[in-house]
């Protein structure tokens, strides 16, 4: 027994020896530890006029490499929101219609750049410059372009762009001593309609035309009041054919920006979506036609009874100050035969001119369509 004893206690060291060496073994042969370097993300880059500079610059480069290569793709990549809708819209109808997309030469711009706080997200800034369509006469339009940079691992994206429209003139904006624009809040008061409600305002004017109540803050013209008349004729036509004409004006999603301007009031950027269904409602009738603008979206057939369409379209307003008196001509921006237009409140009880938030650019086209099937019936 005792002999056993001994013959186990002489065998347990040399196995704990083996085992030990072949751990160490093993660990010898064993793959050295990769270390990954620690990254951080990008530190916020203060806006200033200089970085707007730089934005607007690169912005008009790339987007020429990519028209003039006609690559919808690498178009889209420097746009966001309605302007990507409208981009790629572009470039569809002139691949559908055969012809190469437009590229623009552009001016030097007015950049009016908002002073916002450094690591404040989605940072923005609005340029107006002349623009012309390469190879077109008498193209020359100045356009409004806004630009959003939502974080800054991302690319400045063009967000929206208008043209002014040609009798109009943009208003004076305020710049301080520095080069910044002052921002509006959305809830701005000081000004006849919150920067917020200008979009509502504009939606229920081109649906309800000049009898509406919103039509005593928005003066009438082609692209709100006309946008009602324009309607109005298009359901009286789509009757006589035997098909229901639904036109419907909506808020987007996308962002909107204000600024101030030197008369106290605010230069408003925004858009809307106008909603339109063309229906065959009595099964009779023949289906509805595709609507030639809407033709490069489509395939040519219509399945069922009706034809969608969704126009993206992006304005800028100039917004009086409240309680200001008169249209302050010099700064809005409007001629003195706005009275054309229709407006037929224009004139408070003593023949003074009420002021009136008025549209000074517009831009747009169908981005969307398309032609559901059947509903089943129940």
């Amino acid at each position: 027994m005792h002999r056993f004893t001994r013959v186990i206690a002489a065998v347990v060291p040399l196995v704990l020896a083996l085992a030990l060496a072949g751990c160490a073994g093993d660990e010898s042969k064993a793959r050295p530890a990769v270390s990954v370097p620690a990254t951080s993300p990008p530190e916020p880059v203060p806006l200033t006029p200089d970085v707007a500079e730089r934005a607007f610059r690169t912005y008009v480069t790339d987007e020429d490499v990519a028209r003039a290569a006609g690559d919808e793709r690498l178009a889209l990549t420097w746009t966001s929101d309605g302007q990507s809708q409208l981009t790629a819209a572009e470039f569809r109808e002139a691949a559908y219609d055969g012809d190469p997309v437009r590229r623009f030469v552009y001016g030097d711009p007015e950049l009016y750049v908002p002073k916002l706080k450094d690591d404040a997200y989605p940072q923005w800034f609005v340029a107006s410059v002349k623009r012309s369509v390469l190879g077109e006469r008498k193209s020359e339009r100045t356009v409004l372009m806004a630009f959003v940079l939502r974080k800054p691992s991302e690319d400045w994206k063009l967000t929206f762009a208008t043209e002014m429209h040609r009798k109009a003139k943009l208003p004076d904006i305020a710049v301080d001593d520095d080069g910044y624009a002052e921002a509006l809040s959305t809830d701005d008061t000081s000004l006849l309609i919150r920067p917020r409600d200008v979009i509502g305002i504009h939606a229920t004017v081109a649906a309800e035309g000049e009898g509406s109540v919103a039509a005593k803050v928005m003066k009438s013209s082609a692209v709100t009041t006309g946008f009602y008349k324009d309607a109005k004729r298009a359901k009286k036509k789509a009757k006589a054919d035997d098909l229901t004409l639904q036109v419907v004006y909506t808020a987007t999603p996308f962002p909107y920006f204000g600024l101030r301007t030197e008369s106290g009031g605010g230069l408003i950027v925004y858009s809307l979506f106008r909603n339109t269904s063309l229906i065959a409602e009595d099964p009779d009738t023949p289906k509805p036609e595709i609507p030639k603008e809407a033709e490069h979206l489509l395939d040519g057939t219509v399945e069922g009874n009706q034809v969608d369409t969704s126009a993206t379209l992006h304005f800028a307003a100039y917004d009086p100050p409240r309680g200001k008196q008169g249209g302050d001509a010099k700064d809005t921006g409007q001629k003195d035969d706005d009275k054309k237009d229709g407006d037929k409140n224009d004139e408070g009880k003593k023949g003074e001119a009420r002021p009136k938030a008025h549209v000074i650019a517009d831009e747009g086209a169908i981005s969307k369509a398309a032609t559901p099937p059947l509903k089943k019936q129940p």
